[in-house]
């Protein structure tokens, strides 16, 4: 296992554990994240009681933007009034809500105050985005995550109302499509995402996209 120092330096992601751990330790400033997600690298931690670790898993989850799905439900859900799409407006209200939100079989969360101040600030610089769904006034259900290129990497999502987050990410998809991004990097599977159309591929495969795009 690979511990980081001050130096702002990571392996190469072939060198990661079974399990998909690059490195440990280091540090959450805004110049190592961002070489981070360039490397095709991202933190996923419990601020609580571990490290900072930094994870490559192989294999990788993506969602291709072409191969998106939308049921024929959400097509209604969508072409309906009951959600408005925003982009970049309540950055704050997002992450926060990502941070605590209850997830069902999740204790704690693994969005540390360095992660959040490190976001904001490449936020800020235009690097990290969120997309979001509101209900008259109230912020509904959103998303962030990190572009790098063409790719963009999916952070974190919630939702306070049924529909809420699946609505922000297919609008978000939508809205990539015209900005010429083409890949969507969900790191690791969950079903909500794999019924929206994300896929397994290689660590290598992922590689070659990140590099190419």
């Amino acid at each position: 296992m690979y511990i980081l120092s001050k130096r702002l330096y990571f392996p190469p992601v072939s060198s990661a554990s079974s399990e998909g751990i690059v490195a440990v330790g280091g540090d959450l400033s805004v110049d190592r994240i961002r070489l981070a997600y360039n490397s095709g690298i991202f933190p996923w931690y419990n601020p609580e009681d571990e490290p900072i670790l930094w994870w490559s898993p192989d294999p990788r989850f993506v969602l291709f933007l072409d191969k998106l799905k939308v049921s024929k439900s959400m097509q209604q859900v969508i072409k309906s009034p009951k959600f408005e799409f925003r982009i970049n407006t309540s950055f704050t209200k997002v992450i926060e809500n990502c941070r605590d939100v209850y997830r069902e079989g999740q204790d704690g969360t693994w969005l540390s105050d360095s992660l959040i101040t490190a976001f904001t600030q490449l936020h800020r610089e235009g690097i990290v985005h969120c997309a979001e769904a509101w209900q008259g006034q109230q912020l509904v259900g959103g998303l962030y995550g990190v572009q790098v290129g063409k790719v963009f990497c999916g952070e974190s999502m919630f939702s306070l109302v049924s529909n809420a987050s699946k609505f922000a990410f297919i609008q978000w998809v939508k809205h990539l499509q015209s900005t010429g991004t083409q890949l969507i990097d969900c790191q690791v599977y969950t079903p909500h995402l794999a019924s929206l159309g994300a896929e397994m591929i290689s660590r290598e495969a992922f590689m070659k996209y990140l590099s190419e795009l």
